[in-house]
């Protein structure tokens, strides 16, 4: 392993000069490429920038290993492996590699991590580590442009085939992890390839930071339904300026009209991350837990019990009770299902919230990001139950960090 150099302050050395005019056509060029082509344009764009072979890895869908977009090359485990360890922590990692060097570049998109770029070079200064790193945000934009609308993307960070009911909400789920420099929102979902009725949502709008999470009734596809018109409604209402009472009330009508029937459970936020202040209406649900100082507060958001969102006919309620407090710098907050803290090991015994909550204290204090943070926790659940969930289990943390303005 190799120390990297930040590419901010590094001392720009004898690296090879650009072609600006090749460099100019390729981008150009990629506006239009396919995602299939994308591997031998990243190896274009990196002999224009006087660099050598590039490599582009994706994360799987469970976030275990990292998928060459090149289907001639092997997957790499995202525990263990130098191209994984850029991913985890989001930094560059330089190795070895023969009579050259690696360099792995993390590929973000915001705050979202999609994967990996590899570049092979003979030799590394500032001067290469910035277009590196060039080359990587690049390659992240020309990915999230094009994953809307590749279903050959999609395919290649499965590694399973995926149910009916898990496509159709899995169409409406946001990125895991959206952000500003104020405030981050990450979120995991268990089973991946055999989700019913859990979902979730987050939206910044201006300096307000949206979230949701939702356990629809039953595990078919009509709770998947429930919760993706419930989505959808909140989106909507959000879209069209409505505050967190008319989001929340735009979906109990939504469902009460379309699925009369059927309702879901749910917590929805909004965050002024240049304030602090955060509102929260609680249907039904687990309430969602404050963090603070590396120590959960008891009752923090706890609030008196309101229906489940889209009962209609006399069960439904007069109004919305819409809650708040002050966060302080730092503060993380979590809403989760009943699925993550009711996982059972072969004896019977639940997973249960302290353990819940003591993996996430002890986890940031480790100085993990949020993103690895629920990676390693919906990971720690599986094991837990044997990689057999009986219920989906679905976590969204985010955290208030106004000093990273």
């Amino acid at each position: 392993m190799i120390p990297v150099p930040d590419p901010a302050h590094a001392t720009a050395g004898p690296a090879p000069g650009v072609d600006e005019n090749l460099l100019e056509q390729l981008i150009a060029e990629a506006q239009t490429a396919l995602p299939v082509d994308l591997p031998a344009l990243a190896d274009r764009c990196a002999s224009a920038l006087g660099m050598g072979a590039a490599l582009v890895y994706l994360a799987d869908l469970q976030q275990r290993i990292l998928v060459p977009l090149d289907e001639a090359l092997e997957a790499l485990p995202v525990e263990g492996s130098s191209a994984g360890w850029a991913y985890r922590t989001v930094s560059p990692r330089v190795v070895d590699a023969a009579d050259d060097l690696i360099v792995w570049m993390p590929l973000v998109d915001g705050a979202e991590r999609l994967g990996v770029l590899g570049v092979r070079t003979a030799s590394l200064d500032g001067q290469l580590m910035r277009r590196s790193r060039m080359l990587a945000h690049l390659f992240a934009m020309l990915l999230t442009s094009k994953r809307a609308y590749s279903d050959w993307l999609a395919a290649r960070t499965r590694s399973a085939p995926m149910r009916l009911p898990a496509e159709m909400l899995r169409a409406f789920l946001p990125p895991r992890t959206i952000g500003s420099t104020r405030c981050v929102s990450t979120a995991v979902l268990e089973p991946a390839y055999d989700i019913a009725g859990d979902a979730f949502d987050h939206s910044v709008v201006k300096n307000l930071l949206h979230t949701m999470i939702l356990d629809g009734m039953g595990h078919d596809l009509i709770a998947g339904l429930t919760t993706s018109v419930a989505m959808a409604a909140a989106r909507n209402a959000r879209r069209g300026g409505g505050d967190l009472a008319d989001v929340v009330g735009s979906v109990d009508q939504a469902l009460a009209q379309w699925l009369p029937d059927h309702f879901c459970t749910g917590v929805l936020c909004r965050l002024d991350a240049e304030t602090g202040v955060l509102r929260w209406v609680n249907c039904g649900h687990p309430p969602p837990l404050l963090i603070r100082d590396e120590r959960v507060l008891a009752g923090a958001l706890d609030s008196p019990p309101q229906p489940p969102i889209g009962l209609a006919g006399p069960l439904a309620p007069e109004a919305r009770r819409v809650h708040g407090t002050k966060l302080e710098p730092g503060d993380c907050v979590l809403l989760y299902t009943d699925g993550v803290v009711e996982a059972r090991d072969a004896d019977g015994a639940e997973f249960g919230l302290d353990r819940f909550t003591d993996f996430i204290i002890r986890s940031n204090a480790a100085g993990q990001r949020p993103a690895e943070v629920l990676r390693l926790l919906i990971h720690a659940v599986l094991e837990y139950q044997r990689n057999e969930l009986r219920d989906d289990a679905t976590i969204l943390l985010f955290e208030w960090r106004p000093q990273h303005q």
